[in-house]
């Protein structure tokens, strides 16, 4: 269920103390360690943000451990919270799989002076220090229901393949894409939510399952990597292809064959290369006590220049971008 690589380490005995003592703010250099635990493994966005984050702490010098489960579970997620904690690790990044469910194990390692960032998905604001968001939420749901209006002419049934139903992120932008709809998009109407536990072959069957009780669907919005390619994988065999809009979320390389097929028409991210990069420079950050992760706060990160803390602890990477058949052979993650 697990797994461990490390990514970069540059000299000294020790990655941590190991003892339980605080050592938060108290790292320098090649003494530092950090943990990264995402969803998932072998998450391609996930990946991704895995290579931006070993590229920062190369920079840095430091050691880079990333560990995970192989189902986005939020208790499998906890043993590794555990086990950095008892290692004596200087930072954990997480990308939560529950609001709140790691919130003990992660509060247990702050009790022991191991600073925790957030990125990709929060917990609640009392259980870490600092968030790395992608985006701002409201800029993420608006952002795919601009897309999917305009492929769909502004008038539709749509659906949604989420990830998991306990998704912090992904109910975040859900919910604000329902009040969103109901605020401006009068003539689009959602029929369902349905989940893929971001995984491929369940993302694909759920796919499946949407076009058969929906016949009258016109377009499914995907908030989710795993989930938009699976979908987009299921349409382009199938006779729905040119016939159903597939939006959300994903990476160039995995949407890159229905960009050019004609089966997506455009799609929205951020780099996740860059967010990996920038919590790996908040996690320096806060564990070497350049800052403390109160609102107003400044600190360096790197090639993408000079970031400020906001409220509750936020780090805001910057705006989705659309990838359509124009530019995707511009990117390569």
């Amino acid at each position: 269920m697990a797994a461990a690589l490390v990514l970069a380490s540059c000299g000294g005995d020790d990655s941590g103390n190991g003892n339980g003592e605080d050592n938060g703010g108290d790292a320098e250099g090649s003494d530092l360690s950090i943990t990264f635990i995402p969803t998932d493994l072998g998450n391609p966005y996930f990946e991704a943000s895995n290579t931006g984050a070993g590229e920062a702490t190369e920079e840095f010098g430091a050691s880079l451990s990333i560990v995970g489960p192989q189902e986005a579970t939020p208790d499998a997620q906890v043993e590794h919270i555990n086990t950095a904690a008892q290692q004596g690790e200087d930072a954990i990044a997480i990308a939560a799989n529950d609001v709140s469910a790691v919130c003990g194990a992660l509060n247990e390692a702050r009790e022991v002076g191991i600073p925790v960032v957030t990125y990709d998905s929060d917990t609640d604001p009392d259980c870490r220090d600092l968030f790395v968001n992608q985006a701002s939420a409201e800029g993420i749901a608006r952002g795919q229901l601009e897309l999917v209006s305009d492929q769909i002419g502004g008038e539709g049934r749509i659906a949604i393949l989420s990830a998991t139903a306990n998704s912090p992120n992904q109910n975040q932008w859900i919910a604000l894409m329902e009040e969103e709809l109901e605020a401006n998009y009068p003539e689009i109407e959602l029929v369902d939510i349905v989940y893929g536990d971001d995984d491929d072959q369940r993302s694909f069957d759920q796919t499946a399952a949407l076009l058969q009780s929906h016949s009258d669907l016109d377009a499914i919005v995907s908030p989710t990597t795993v989930g938009i390619a699976a979908a987009s994988r299921y349409i382009a065999d199938s006779p729905y292809a040119g016939e159903i809009v597939i939006t959300g979320l994903g990476t160039p390389n995995q949407m890159r064959e229905y960009v050019e097929s004609g089966v997506v028409e455009a799609f929205a991210l951020w780099n996740p290369e860059d967010l990996g990069y920038l919590a790996a420079w908040a996690a320096y950050a806060v564990a070497t006590g350049e800052i403390d992760g109160e609102e107003g706060d400044t600190f360096e990160a790197g090639r993408l220049g000079e970031y400020t803390v906001g409220a509750d602890g936020e780090i805001l990477l910057g705006d989705p971008f659309v990838f359509d058949a124009d530019n995707i052979d511009d990117f390569d993650f």
